[in-house]
């Protein structure tokens, strides 16, 4: 208290002058004024009693007034310093970095931290932080739904708890509280990040003492938390145009490469096509694609055989086609597309040369440094298809050819002297040595297989012999001497090509075709008839059969069946083989006893059975007229059995 003397200078001009000053540092100054000193001063200045004690209270509120507008103002100010920092500053992090740092501040909390919320995964990642001591906390991640940040996204409204420990909501968990414990923060309010209806966001304050979050600041960290949204919404928007420019990028880049594809393609395909024109062959196909797609490649016809290649040389295994090429030339030739191998070793695509059911072989692609793209592939498409037509023109070439051998052919074996003699004429302008032509050859093949069976015969015979159509069957006449070249071998060449049986019956000529041609023919119809298959044969073997016989089916089978027949059908009631023993007797000329010898039996047993054959097939059986027809039946049914079980 002051003494006497200082209170007795109160009423001088100083000594108000100094009561003045105490009561306007009560008012509006920077430390608060001790209550007693502000009693004295208004006494100085003449306010007692209980005026003095109103004047206190008034003067107390303007303080408290004017501190709270000197903080709005700095909460303004710094507002729009933020506000300012949106409009010139483009880093999100470190617009963010300021708005915590900021927050912290103004707050005067220990700890400020911004969590970023992701809606795909729905959790809440720290992004920023101030004030933080805890690693874990800095990298505290909000599973869904947990947590105050659980509370604040789910309700899109600022959440706070005065004590976390006591919170009895039930958003606790155990990762949460763990980190919150590591930081000691007691108190916690946290404000949404908001865009529409989205939440981007939770900005957060922490303090490390119980503390009640009074609605100014609550309003105050709203605020921020509006700018920090407003960041994240031009950095993902940001991000978005930035993702935008680099696709635009990316599919102009894709555009340029298909069109210098493109380009590329369309230079191979006119330099393609004038080799077709020009009928230089397939080599500028393979040189063309080996160039434009830096690869081996091969064309091979429809045997597997190469044609030409060009570029790296490919292996003679891979050219072999291995069976994952195979299967990818017939998936080419069924879809009519460049099929992509898997496995094929030094393979990586083949294309079919086809039209319809007609295959002409295929090009074979090896592996290269780099995949193959959709214009390459059409690339190879339109080789192929280019490659498709000139075989299709050789083609053409080349059944003009066969049509006018065929003709020729049919013209030598036509029995008629005045077309022989003019085909023998023709065949001289041919240049084809009729007279060594000593072997025909009737090939009994489905119709729909000949015109391709006929181009297979003549790949390997070339222009040394005649190949055509005659009376439904496939004709070649050749020279025995013609090395390399067997009847067998083109028997089984063509039943490959095919993938069919084939019936083949050679005749000697003697210098008369037409007569080979009767012979060959009658052979072919008689094995039909015995229901032969595959099979290379002799005219020659089988001669006295077809002079005899004009074969035709039913016939020949109800021949078989009256003659023979009894003794089949006793043989299978009974378990016997009296068959076997019919077929040896007629052998060995009538004869039991060499009958008996053949057969490992005795005389007797012989007699015995020839008594029951005479049973079944009546008892002149033995006189001569049936003995010839039964033989002659026994014979062609062993034949036709033979035949069947090859």
């Amino acid at each position: 208290m002051e003494s006497g003397a200082e209170r007795a200078d109160g009423g001088t001009a100083a000594g108000r002058a100094r009561a003045l000053a105490v009561v306007l540092d009560a008012a509006v100054g920077e430390q608060a004024v001790d209550p007693y000193r502000l009693d004295d001063a208004l006494a100085d200045l003449g306010v007692t009693g209980g005026s003095a004690a109103g004047t206190a209270q008034r003067l107390y509120g303007v303080r408290r007034d004017h501190l709270r507008l000197r903080r709005r103002e700095h909460e303004l100010t710094a507002l729009f310093s933020s506000a300012r920092e949106l409009a010139e500053e483009r880093d999100a992090d470190a617009l963010l970095a300021r708005l915590v740092e900021r927050a912290h501040d103004m707050m005067d909390s220990d700890v400020t931290y911004l969590s970023e919320f992701d809606a795909a995964s729905l959790t809440l990642r720290v992004r920023k932080t101030a004030g933080s001591v805890s690693p874990r906390f800095q990298r505290l991640v909000v599973p869904p739904g947990r947590g105050l940040a659980g509370l604040v996204v789910e309700t899109r409204a600022a959440q706070w708890v005065t004590r976390y420990e006591d919170d009895s909501v039930g958003w606790h968990e155990d990762s949460l509280s763990e980190a919150v414990a590591a930081e000691g923060l007691v108190s916690l309010l946290g404000v949404p990040l908001l865009s529409d209806e989205d939440v981007l966001g939770v900005l957060f304050v922490g303090t490390r003492d119980e503390h009640a979050f009074t609605p100014e600041q609550v309003a105050l960290l709203s605020a921020l938390a509006n700018h920090a949204s407003v960041v994240l919404q031009t950095a993902q928007r940001l991000q978005r145009l930035q993702r935008s420019q680099e696709e635009a990028r990316d599919a102009l880049e894709l555009l340029r490469e298909h069109l210098v594809e493109r380009d590329r393609a369309n230079a191979v395909h006119q330099q393609l096509i004038r080799s077709v024109l020009e009928d230089s062959g397939f080599s500028p196909i393979a040189e063309k694609l080996a160039e434009a797609l830096d690869r081996a490649v091969a064309v091979v016809d429809e045997y597997g055989e190469v044609i030409v290649t060009a570029g790296r040389a490919l292996s003679a295994d891979a050219v072999r086609r291995a069976s994952p090429v195979a299967d990818a030339v017939r998936a080419s030739h069924d879809s009519g597309r460049c099929v992509l191998v898997e496995d094929g070793g030094d393979i990586g695509a083949v294309a079919a040369l086809t039209t319809g059911s007609y295959y002409f072989g295929a090009v074979l692609l090896g592996t290269g440094g780099f995949p193959l793209s959709s214009v390459d592939l059409r690339t190879v498409e339109r080789g192929a298809q280019v490659g498709t037509l000139l075989a299709m023109q050789r083609q053409a070439v080349s059944d003009a050819e066969h049509r006018r051998q065929g003709e020729l052919l049919a013209d030598l074996l036509d029995g008629s002297p005045d077309r022989r003699r003019d085909a023998v004429r023709r065949a001289k302008r041919l240049r084809v040595p009729v007279q060594d032509l000593d072997t025909l050859v009737l090939f009994a093949v489905p119709g729909e297989h000949r015109p391709q069976a006929t181009r297979t015969l003549l790949g390997p015979l070339h222009s040394r012999a005649l190949v055509g159509e005659y009376g439904g069957n496939v004709a070649v006449a050749l020279s025995s001497r013609q090395p390399g070249v067997t009847v067998q071998r083109l028997h089984d060449q063509l039943r490959e090509a095919l993938s069919v049986p084939v019936l083949s019956v050679s005749a000697a000529t003697a210098g008369d075709l037409p007569a080979a041609a009767v012979t060959a023919r009658r052979t072919v119809r008689l094995l039909q008839a015995l229901g032969a298959g595959d099979l290379a044969a002799r005219a020659e073997d089988y001669h006295p059969y077809a002079a005899v016989f004009e074969p035709d089916p039913a016939a020949l089978t109800a021949y078989l069946d009256t003659m023979v027949g009894p003794v089949r059908r006793y043989d299978a009631e009974h378990g016997t083989d009296l068959l076997a023993t019919l077929r040896a007797f007629v052998r060995n000329q009538s004869s039991p006893t060499r009958t008996g010898r053949e057969l490992g039996f005795h005389t007797n047993t012989i007699l015995q059975r020839i008594e029951r054959l005479t049973r079944l097939l009546g008892e002149g059986w033995r006189d001569d007229e049936l003995f010839f027809r039964l033989s002659l039946a026994v014979r062609l049914d062993e034949i036709a059995e033979r035949l069947r079980r090859s």
